[in-house]
This record gives C-alpha cells, sequence and structure tokens, in this order.
C-alpha cells in the first residue's frame, strides 16, 4: 500500500496544461499503453485519503503500483461485445413522388413492405478496459442509436442482436448499477457551484458507509481530475445567470455520472459545440477516466487531429451500416489498400468522413466500402486474435468473478464495496442508499437551488400578497345583510380559486428538472418515490407562507367570523387548497412535457373546477350528467368548508324584517310602507313579522347555496387527501413516462 498512497514514483503531468495548479493534491499521468492487470480505483483513491485534514492534505497517486499488485486481487479485464445490432422504427405514411419522377436512385432504407427505416443494421464490434472507442458518422448515420442500443435505453424487444460484457449477456439491472451515460445536453442546476454539483453527486452516487470526509475526497479528486480547480467555486449558470464556461459545464455533466467509478462509460457527442481545445480537454479527461481502467464508449462527430491521437478504436457508420472498423493508426493502410489512399498532411478522419459522405451520394453508396471492410476485418482477424489474447494472460474470468474482484477493490461503489462470492444480477444493490437518505439529499439540493433564485417565490408571494390586499380593500369590513351576504359568498369563490391559480406559477419548476430527474433515476442515482416525497415536503414551508399572507391581509380586513378559531379554520383551508392546487399541478406537469400546453391545460381545468365549484350553479341545479364533475372539483371542498365556518352560526341573523325586501325591487319603498307590508303578509300567513323578525340564518344560507351535504372537516380532508391522491399519480406519471428507452 506504501507505493500507492505514498510512493516515490511521481512522474510529471505538464503535457495536460488544462490541469491547472494542483492544490494539495496531484496526479501522475498514465503511460500511453493502458495497463489491464491492476487498475486504480475510487476505492483504492479512498484508502489513501483518512478523515483528518492531515490525511486528505497528502498526495494522491495514480500510476505504476507494483508492489501493490501484489497485496490485492487481480482486476480482471472487462470486454465489452455487441454483435449483429439490428434495430428499426414504424415511419409515418407521407406522400412520396413516384419513383420515375425522383432524382436518382438514392437508397432511403425504406421497406415498402412494412414501412420500417432501419437506423442499424447488423452492427457487430467490442470495446475494452482502458481504451477509448468512438462512433463516428455524419448526422443521422446512427452514432446516438448505436450508443443507446449499448446502454440499454432501446426496449429488448425493438432491438435484435446483443450485448455481452466478458462473454456473458449483460442484464439490464446490473448494467445500470456499473455503468453510467453522459447525455449531450448539460442537465445541470444552474444555481450550484461545480463543487456543489459533485458533491450532490457523490452523496447519491457513493453509499452512506462512506465517511462525509472519504466523499468530499473523493470530490477534490475528481475536480482536479477534470481540471475544474479553478471553478470549483463558480455557480453552473444559465440564460440569467453568468457561470462556467460551455467546457466546463460538459466536464462537470461527465463528473457527475463518474463519481462512482462506473466500469462501463457511454457518451453521447461530449465534445458537441465546444471548441477544439475544450474539447481535447474533454477527451483527454476521457482517456485518463479509461486508463483507470473502465471502458469508454462516446459518439463524436468530426473529432480534429489531436482528439483522434487520444482514441483507441473507431466505429464508422453510414446510414446505419458499418463501413469502418480500426484504430486511428490502420486508416491509411485501410484506405490505401482500398484503392484510395490518404494524402500527406491530409487530417485521416477528415478524409475519411468526407469520402464515406461522398459515396453515399452516388447509387452504390457504401456498399463497395462496407464489403471491403468485412474482408479486411477478415484479414486481420489472426492480428486482432493475438492481440486479444495478451490483452489477458490468464484463465478467461466469469463476469460474476470480474465484477466480484472490481467491487473488492472498491471499482464498483455504488452498490457494495465489499467482495460478495455470490455476486449476481439479483443481490447487486439497486440503490447506493436507502429512501429516506436520498429523499434527504434531494430536498437539500432543490432548497439550496431555489434560494440562490429568490425571485421565483417573491413572484408567488408577491402574486398572493397583491391579490390579498385588492379583495381586502374591494370588500372592506362586510356586513351581515343580504347583500353583504352575497358579497361574502363572491368573496370566498374568488379567494378559493385564487389559491388554485397561483398555484400554476409552479408549472416550470418540475418541467426545468424533468430531463435531469430522468437522467439521473435512469442509472439508479435514487429512487422515483424518494424525489416524490422530497418534491412534496419541500413545497410545504412555501405553502404555509403564502397560506399565512393570504389569511392576514384578508381575515380581518374583509371582516369574516368566528374570531380566532375561525381565522386558523380559515388558515387551515387556505393551506389545504395551495396543498390540493400544488400537488394538481405538480401531477399534469409530469403529464404534459410543454410549458405552454401546460399552462393552457392547467388554465382550462382550474376554469372547469370553478365553475362546478357551487357558486355559479348550486349543486341541486347541476344536471346529473354533469354531477361527477362537481364532486370532481377541486375547488368545491374548501369553497363549501369555508362556508361552513362562515355561517356555521345558528344563533346569527342575516335577513331580518324589512331586509326581506332588498334583494327585490321594493328596496326602494321607504321604510314606513315596508313595515306595513310585512304587517299585511304576517295576516296573510298568520305569524307575527316585525322589523327584528329573523327570517334567515346561515343555515338558512348553507341550504340556499346548496353546500349542506358534507361538514367543514369532512371538506378539509377531502381537500388535503386530494393533494396526496396527485401526489401518487404525479408518482406513477414519473414511473410511465421517464422510462428514457427508445421503442
Amino acid at each position: 500500500m506504501s507505493s500507492l498512497c505514498g510512493g516515490d514514483d511521481m512522474s510529471s503531468a505538464s503535457d495536460l496544461p488544462f490541469l491547472g495548479p494542483r492544490n494539495n493534491m496531484e496526479f501522475q499521468e498514465f503511460s500511453r499503453k493502458p495497463r489491464h492487470n491492476v487498475s486504480v480505483t475510487l476505492g483504492e483513491l479512498l484508502k489513501c485519503v483518512g478523515d483528518s485534514a492531515e490525511e486528505q492534505n497528502q498526495v494522491l497517486e495514480l500510476g505504476n503500483h507494483s508492489n501493490y499488485a501484489t497485496t490485492t486481487p487481480s482486476s480482471f479485464p472487462f470486454v465489452l461485445s455487441f454483435h449483429n445490432l439490428t434495430y428499426s422504427v414504424k415511419v409515418k405514411n407521407k406522400m412520396v413522388l413516384p419513383r420515375w419522377l425522383r432524382r436518382g436512385d438514392k437508397e432511403d432504407e425504406l421497406s415498402s413492405d412494412n414501412n420500417m427505416k432501419v437506423l442499424l443494421n447488423d452492427i457487430s464490434g467490442e470495446a475494452r478496459e482502458g481504451e477509448i472507442m468512438a462512433v463516428l458518422g455524419a448526422s443521422g448515420s446512427g452514432k446516438s442509436t448505436l450508443i443507446d442500443a449499448l446502454a440499454d435505453r432501446i426496449s429488448r424487444e425493438s432491438l435484435k442482436g446483443k450485448v455481452t460484457l466478458n462473454g456473458e449477456v449483460l442484464e439490464s439491472k446490473l448494467l445500470k448499477v456499473i455503468s453510467a451515460y453522459v447525455m449531450q445536453d448539460d442537465l445541470l442546476f444552474p444555481m450550484l457551484t461545480v463543487e456543489e454539483t459533485l458533491m450532490f453527486s457523490a452523496e447519491f452516487r457513493l453509499p452512506r458507509t462512506l465517511s462525509k470526509s472519504k466523499k468530499k475526497a473523493r470530490v477534490q479528486v475528481l475536480i482536479d481530475q477534470l481540471g475544474l480547480r479553478n471553478a470549483a467555486k463558480t455557480v453552473i449558470g444559465d440564460e440569467g445567470h453568468r457561470g462556467v464556461s460551455g467546457g466546463e459545464r460538459r466536464r462537470v455533466s461527465i463528473g457527475i455520472d463518474i463519481i462512482h467509478d462506473p466500469i462501463v462509460l457511454f457518451l453521447d457527442e461530449p465534445t458537441s459545440g465546444l471548441d477544439s481545445t475544450s474539447a481535447y480537454m474533454v477527451v483527454k479527461v476521457l482517456q485518463r477516466i479509461a486508463q483507470s481502467g473502465s471502458i469508454v464508449i462516446m459518439s463524436i462527430h468530426q473529432p480534429s487531429y489531436r482528439i483522434l491521437s487520444l482514441l483507441d478504436r473507431l466505429i464508422i457508420l453510414s446510414r446505419g451500416h458499418t463501413v469502418l472498423i480500426s484504430p486511428p493508426s490502420s486508416l491509411q493502410q485501410f484506405f490505401a489498400e482500398f484503392g484510395n489512399p490518404i494524402p500527406e498532411n491530409e487530417n485521416r478522419i477528415e478524409f475519411a468522413l468526407d469520402f464515406i459522405r461522398e459515396l453515399e451520394g452516388t447509387p452504390n453508396g457504401t456498399k463497395n466500402l462496407m464489403e471491403f471492410n468485412k474482408t479486411w476485418q477478415k484479414e486481420k482477424h489472426s492480428t486482432t486474435t493475438s492481440s486479444s489474447s495478451s490483452f489477458y494472460n490468464g484463465p478467461k474470468p466469469s463476469l460474476k468473478d470480474a465484477i466480484s474482484a472490481s467491487v473488492s477493490r472498491g471499482k464498483l461503489v455504488s452498490g457494495a464495496t465489499n467482495i460478495d462470492p455470490n455476486l449476481s444480477s439479483s443481490n447487486v444493490p439497486k440503490f447506493a442508499n436507502p429512501f429516506w437518505v436520498d429523499m434527504v439529499v434531494i430536498a437539500k439540493r432543490s432548497m439550496l437551488n431555489s434560494m440562490r433564485m429568490p425571485e421565483l417565490f417573491g413572484m408567488r408571494f408577491g402574486a398572493v400578497v397583491v391579490t390579498g390586499i385588492i379583495l381586502a380593500t374591494i370588500f372592506w369590513k362586510l356586513d351581515n345583510s343580504p347583500k353583504g351576504v352575497q358579497e361574502r359568498l363572491g368573496f370566498f369563490a374568488f379567494a378559493m380559486s385564487t389559491t388554485f391559480y397561483t398555484c400554476a406559477e409552479a408549472i416550470p419548476v418540475f418541467l426545468q428538472e424533468r430531463y435531469i430527474f430522468m437522467r439521473e433515476t435512469a442509472y439508479n442515482a435514487y429512487r422515483r418515490s424518494s424525489y416524490v416525497v422530497s418534491h412534496a415536503i419541500i413545497s410545504l414551508p412555501s405553502i404555509l407562507v403564502l397560506s399565512i399572507a393570504f389569511a392576514v391581509t384578508t381575515y380581518w380586513s374583509v371582516g369574516l367570523a368566528g374570531g380566532f378559531s375561525g381565522f386558523l379554520y380559515f388558515l387551515l383551508f387556505l393551506f389545504a387548497s395551495f396543498w390540493a392546487g400544488s400537488s394538481f399541478v405538480t401531477f399534469l406537469s409530469g403529464v404534459i412535457y410543454n410549458i405552454m400546453m401546460a399552462y393552457t391545460v392547467v388554465v382550462a381545468i382550474l376554469a372547469y373546477f370553478f365553475l362546478f365549484s357551487g357558486f355559479f350553479i348550486s349543486r341541486d341545479r347541476i344536471p346529473p350528467y354533469w354531477l361527477w364533475f362537481h364532486y370532481m372539483s377541486l375547488v368545491k371542498y374548501p369553497y363549501q368548508g369555508v362556508l361552513h365556518n362562515e355561517f356555521s352560526d345558528a344563533n346569527k341573523c342575516f335577513v331580518k324584517g324589512v331586509q326581506i325586501f332588498d334583494a327585490s325591487p321594493l328596496r326602494v319603498v321607504p321604510d314606513p310602507l315596508k313595515i306595513k307590508l310585512l304587517q299585511n303578509m304576517s295576516k296573510t300567513l298568520g305569524m307575527n313579522i316585525t322589523s327584528t323578525t329573523c327570517l334567515t340564518t346561515g343555515s338558512d344560507i348553507l341550504k340556499q347555496s346548496g353546500v349542506n351535504d358534507l361538514n367543514k372537516w369532512t371538506c378539509f380532508w377531502i381537500t388535503i387527501g386530494l393533494g396526496f391522491f396527485f401526489r401518487i399519480l404525479f408518482y406513477f406519471a414519473l414511473l410511465i413516462g421517464s422510462k428514457n428507452k427508445r421503442r
């Protein structure tokens, strides 16, 4: 162990100027030839780092460890092979010109029989530990599709062929544990720093048995390995906040997926959109990752000469077909034997891609090149077999033994850190942490990101307060007259519906996180249930603040009944309404992916809820075929509940004597005449009605409004229950809608 953690065999990394200054940690440059007998892994690095500050300041080495090799289990090299991969998709019928009107005889890969488009056609190859395999080709050639096929992002029913690791078919569950996938887009939380982003990834991916200090040490190691030391304290940034550069963002995206030291790393065009220097830096980082004992498979559009020198194996595709499989060093020989030698001082890969593109425009396409590639591969097969035999000297290990050895040495720490002789896909832990740990980390990350963008909550808070002030001034100190009763009903209807419309502003929250969530859950960073519960819990404080602000602004200003206990109940119903509304909007954002469409649907459905709440038309007057919508209305229950709270006092009168005429044209008649009318009515009805006789109580108003089918506490618990119901639906929406696989 001394040679690993504190040896003197430190070589220079001067050929990697992008790594910048090395703060308390240095790295020994790998030799160009990968070492397969012993691979330095995260477990070994962590053994070099103790919990104390002094231990964290020691030098970490990555390189020659001959002494260490004699004391640790041999690391079996991994070989990912894929055989005869074929993938087709059904395309929609479209109007095409007759063949005699079309120019040329261009192959369109469409079968007239079943209208299927072939995206991958009989693709085979292999990728080895310690190497970078690059998939190249023009746009639409099938690069990303091949990466998705290897990464199990295409359903097994649609993909023909097989993918094996060390000769054994790789199960989906096991692949998720030992691999990582870096998407083409940089999906990151904008207001977290580089260091915080990697630290949260470490908390998700690394097991809880690892101490906090060792997780921090791993992050610091990774920051130096990715060349991000100078940007460690800088926020990621977005369109409205200045942050790190594009190349640094890409390296952070890679870092969050390699924090657990995966055995297989897939990358979809990691250099896309970067300048040549940034692209070279990214691929140089990938080379270091591969040489630390990983299989790196990436798609790339058109690598520069410097990047080409870092690649170990090339697969060039053309319209879903393999036209070339070769190491970069064999490109000149390949094209020379084909009869089109690469000119001197010509970029080899640019020449190859341009030549293939020209062939695609010819009647025969790339058929001749594909046939030559097959012949050339057979001729070189003996050499390949010889090199393969030297790739690992010893008996061929089983996949279980290879993974077990990697686990024992710390390579696979997302699921387990100790060797398990019975290791299989059925007993490899699916997640690194228990449910509650995932939930806490998700909540902490979301709150930290939100606190650095206070304008989002500030807009919701401002909207609630402004609405409350407007309502308070319009409905100032309502009396208990018949007119006051109608105004109270209008206030409650508008107030309860306002809580739901205010929640519509939460639509972008999940839509902005959706693809981050899909990327993280696709490879088991955390559970979907942890995300749903955490998302619900962190929404409660903001909901409580909004409820208090609205209640304080309106309750006493409007002059609602019930005193302080009535205020508390009004506050409870506001909280329940915000909770139900937030849950409903969250559920819809999990179903509808387009933000404008989501706003349209939410506003429309809330309008229907308001219409059937019982304010515009009482329950007794709603047609039977629409009554089901009345009971589905989210506005019905809080509206009905606050009416119970306001009019539940049986001793409180709202219509006395002559006030009975206030809702009719007789309201303009002088009071003496109204009294005479009451006397005549008394004689006719056989009862004494005076100017002080109570004619309508709160119970009568409830009956007239048709809201006496449920009591107030039942309405409250139904509103709360609807919130939980929509959260459960949100979970199933994520479960069904975030499979992240092609069909």
